[in-house]
């Protein structure tokens, strides 16, 4: 049944919304076992993974601004568009039917190549992921809804570990730890287990995962404004967590100033505030959503009591959703990462169940002698 009418295309996007864990653990028996990361839903190839924790100073980061774009492939786009003649991408779909409130097409850094330590970027637009990773998990929900297994978009891209048939983007998911308490601060009635922070994606407020949880804070990897200084400026891990920690958690919003000048990393408050209450940032891989192909770097961020405390006390409500505190613990962790529970409210998406899971079989190099 081709989803040709702007009404059937919204059912399928909400159906999108509600059943993404179910339709996650049916699009993981696309691709091979043994790119699964950590036991749970993300793909990986083996060499996107270190053997532990890396510094996250020793990540190589190159940047090739003169690379050829990736071309989109041809394909039949009913299972993905209400209407191929009114609405030529899946941005422009999303844009008229069920836009955002932070929707804009803005320039991006381009996942060209990846090794452990090492990854290459080009150049690419915001939209390019909307058109690609939206589009997928919309042709995939679709099909689901219709009961037939044509996939002609996906099967365009191929083997979505090789990056040449498609713009992948890539975001920088964090999880921020802290190895003490103050229970008035946290809500939380002991101080025997670590904290973390996530985040609940509302899916009125996000372009992409809203209905779920993420560890925070989690952002495209993408300069601060489309000036071109911008892009060499803020090519860097650092610098995009800097600014992450400044929209999702301190609620600031995402205008610079770049647009006139270059952001200064080195005198900028927070980032000097940040460096000085990190204990350490480790990098701990890349890796892809099965059902958007979505790709996600992994970071942990290790922070000391009063740094972690400050976050806490100004979390809550923001642009994109809402901002808890949990204990690091196998409880928790069990739980949040689980694919089984299909009535469980707190659905992890599959970058942050990795990162979860690969921080705590990890926690002792991550948090030191406790």
């Amino acid at each position: 049944m081709a989803d040709s009418d702007p009404a059937q295309w919204l059912r399928v996007r909400q159906y999108l919304s509600e059943h993404r864990r179910e339709l996650t653990r049916v699009a993981l028996e696309l691709y091979p076992a043994q790119w699964r990361v950590a036991g749970t839903p993300l793909l990986a190839r083996p060499e996107w993974l270190p053997d532990g924790p890396v510094p996250l100073d020793q990540v190589v980061l190159e940047l090739q601004p003169d690379a050829p774009p990736a071309s989109l492939p041809a394909v039949d786009t009913s299972g993905f568009l209400p209407d191929g003649t009114r609405y030529a991408t899946y941005a422009d779909a999303m844009a008229a039917l069920a836009r955002p409130a932070l929707f804009e097409d803005r320039v991006s850094y381009r996942l060209l190549d990846a090794s452990r330590n090492k990854l290459d970027f080009g150049m690419c637009r915001y939209f390019d992921l909307i058109n690609t990773c939206e589009a997928v998990a919309h042709e995939f929900a679709a099909a689901t809804m219709n009961g037939t297994a044509e996939l002609p978009l996906r099967a365009a891209f191929g083997d979505p570990t090789q990056f040449g048939r498609r713009p992948v983007l890539t975001a920088l998911t964090a999880l921020l730890l802290s190895d003490t308490a103050d229970p008035r601060i946290s809500g939380l009635s002991d101080t025997a287990d670590p904290r973390m922070i996530l985040h609940w994606r509302d899916p009125a407020k996000v372009a992409t995962g809203g209905g779920m949880y993420t560890t925070a804070p989690v952002g495209i990897f993408q300069p601060s404004d489309d000036a071109r200084w911008n892009i060499a400026n803020d090519f860097g891990l650092w610098q995009c967590l800097v600014r992450e920690y400044n929209e999702e958690l301190l609620g600031a919003g995402e205008d610079y100033g770049s647009d006139v000048r270059p952001i200064d990393y080195l005198r900028w408050p927070l980032s000097q505030q940040l460096a000085a209450g990190t204990r350490g940032i480790w990098w701990l891989g890349l890796g892809l959503d099965p059902l958007s192909l979505v790709s996600d770097m992994l970071a942990v961020v290790v922070l000391d009591a009063a740094m972690f405390d400050g976050l806490v006390r100004r979390a809550g409500v923001n642009d994109e959703g809402r901002l808890v505190v949990r204990r690091f613990n196998a409880a928790n962790i069990a739980r949040l990462t689980s694919l089984a529970d299909a009535g469980s409210a707190e659905y992890m998406e599959p970058a942050s169940a990795a990162l979860l899971r690969l921080a705590w079989d990890n926690r002792e190099r991550i948090l030191g002698s406790r």
